[in-house]
């Protein structure tokens, strides 16, 4: 996630120049269609108090399916909720897409979920990893993340509804939304060696009993399933895991025909990593040992015993023998 910082120094919240020490992160989402994050700059960076704004508001980051911005420092009392939320959290903003209109109080008319649906998941992601980096900077737990109706049930924010008037609509709740930052942060602090038991080069194979990439995502194609197995070419994007749908994926590269072994051209698509089953291993073989000459086939590699009893454990369940070497 690449974060852009450009300050308000315009408005009054930034002139205050009050401070805070972060306690959790509050979650809003704009209420204004089709108005992107970058926009609201020009919007905000004004002041109420020489005439040229009729609002007095101010948050720390606005976010959209393709850039964050921050527009005030992290440690900046802003003017986000309308409550006590203000002198103890980080507020962020998700600008909605456009193409629908509000009627009475936070119904969204003529909001097309099918349409949004990719919009909807590529800012749900955005607001994860800012999620995500702040809860590694303050040392929060997804615990510490609330959305704005949250915090006026709490008695700490105003009476909004956001963002519980437009998540449910894509089968998403705060619940989910903490849950992912929570997956996503466990993979952050994973040992590499154990946190996926798929690695770049590996051949994959589609299950038949998947039906979409990851939640939310797109339907997979018959023949990705049936004709054809994967090659992983990727699992993390700027050096941290990929979460999509509140899942950890992998981005499948070339295919491999099942029947010929004949690579191609692949499908260049994020995959939640437990909708594969692991056909091949890239891991490199042994070399023989000199004296008797066998063939070798090495499964993996750990600098854990553990983690190697149970890789043995399971290739038994599955009919293999096998032993441990310690070098």
């Amino acid at each position: 996630m690449k974060l852009n910082t450009r300050f308000m120094t315009k408005n009054d919240c930034y002139k205050a120049g009050r401070k805070i020490s972060p306690q959790g992160i509050m979650i809003h989402s704009t209420a204004t269609p089709g108005v992107m994050a970058a926009d609201w700059f020009n919007r905000w960076n004004k002041s109420y108090q020489a005439g040229e704004t009729s609002r007095q508001v101010a948050v720390h980051a606005f976010l959209d399916d393709k850039e964050v911005w921050q527009y005030l420092p992290w440690n900046h009392r802003g003017w986000h909720c309308g409550g006590r939320a203000n002198n103890t959290h980080i507020g962020i903003e998700i600008c909605e897409p456009g193409g629908f209109s509000y009627g009475r109080g936070s119904a969204m008319v003529g909001y097309d979920t099918k349409k949004n649906e990719d919009y909807f998941r590529k800012a749900w992601d955005n607001a994860v990893k800012l999620c995500v980096q702040l809860c590694k900077t303050y040392d929060f737990t997804e615990r510490d993340i609330l959305c704005h109706s949250e915090g006026h049930e709490k008695g700490i924010a105003s009476n909004h509804f956001d963002v519980m008037h437009w998540f449910p609509k894509h089968g998403e709740n705060m619940n989910t939304f903490r849950a992912a930052v929570k997956l996503a942060l466990n993979e952050a602090n994973a040992d590499p060696e154990t946190s996926s038991s798929i690695k770049v080069g590996d051949v994959v194979e589609v299950k038949s009993s998947i039906a979409k990439y990851y939640p939310g995502g797109a339907t997979i194609p018959s023949w990705v399933k049936t004709g054809s197995y994967h090659k992983v070419t990727q699992i993390v994007s700027n050096g941290k895991p990929v979460i999509k749908g509140g899942k950890p994926c992998v981005l499948l590269g070339k295919t491999i025909g099942k029947n010929n072994g004949k690579e191609s051209n692949g499908i260049m698509s994020w995959i939640d990593k437990d909708a594969l089953t692991l056909i091949n291993s890239s891991t490199k073989t042994e070399k023989p040992s000199k004296g008797n000459k066998y063939y070798r086939v090495q499964v993996g590699a750990f600098s854990k015993k553990d983690n190697a009893e149970a890789i043995l454990k399971k290739l038994k369940a599955a009919g293999f023998d096998g032993f441990i070497k310690f070098e």
